[in-house]
């Protein structure tokens, strides 16, 4: 693609083209394949853009990188000779650096650990032992429906009569994640953890990813840091400090 297809892209997506224009770019859209391939890969990166550039640290941050890009891809004293109306000039940078890099820069640069990718609960069973007893029932199946909102309140009246119950406690706390109260789940997962018990590492990894979640990345990578070697869940809250750091 050539640089001044970029800037038709910019010029389309921020309405500065006219009638004739327009419809000269969709018929193009139509008719060239490799056209219309840049062009949805520029929208979907500018769309990107937008939301993630709210945060004014991370604007700096984006601009730096987008210099050190372009300075290593484009002759920046070519560029310098043109005038280009109505694109801010890092989004210029951007058109221009997407040629050759913007699928690895967008991939490494920007994206994020996500909490989906990690938060594997799979199913549990709490009527295994013997008993007869409903909410207990109720809540192993709530809670392997992913009904999470019926599952936490099935732990929090199982834990009116058995409080010091480690395992409701932490699968109450996970419900709690799921339904984004978060400031109770962590409360749980940190009783849980000053608690011995066997389930002391699962509830630091199940911390982590409540922090994860929270998108408080410091704190999720502190808490990943106190996960023994010897837990079950090591190797892969390794691969998350990984993504953090």
């Amino acid at each position: 693609m050539q640089e001044q297809d970029y800037i038709l892209f910019e010029d389309y997506l921020s309405g500065q083209l006219d009638t004739a224009q327009k419809e000269a770019f969709t018929n193009r859209l139509h008719n060239d394949l490799e056209f219309k391939k840049a062009f949805d890969s520029y929208k979907s990166t500018s769309q990107f853009l937008e939301g993630y550039l709210k945060n004014e640290e991370k604007t700096k941050a984006f601009k730096e990188n987008l210099k050190a890009i372009s300075t290593k891809y484009f002759d920046k004293k070519e560029a310098s000779k043109k005038k280009f109306r109505g694109i801010n000039p890092w989004y210029y940078s951007i058109a221009a650096a997407a040629m050759l890099a913007i699928g690895f820069f967008i991939t490494q640069q920007f994206s994020s650990p996500s909490y989906e990718n990690y938060a594997h609960y799979g199913n549990i069973s709490l009527t295994v032992r013997g008993t007869d007893n409903k909410l207990l029932s109720q809540a192993e199946t709530a809670f392997n429906n992913k009904d999470y909102q019926e599952a936490q309140s099935y732990f929090f009246q199982l834990l009116k009569t058995d409080t010091n119950n480690m395992e409701l406690q932490l699968y109450r706390a996970v419900s709690l994640v799921e339904l984004n109260n978060y400031s109770e789940a962590d409360s749980l997962f940190n009783t849980i953890i000053k608690t011995p018990s066997v389930y002391k590492n699962k509830a630091i990894w199940y911390l982590a990813l409540s922090k994860l979640k929270q998108g408080d990345y410091p704190a999720s990578l502190n808490v990943l840091k106190t996960l023994p070697r010897d837990a079950e869940d090591y190797k892969e809250a390794q691969n998350l400090m990984k993504e953090l750091k």
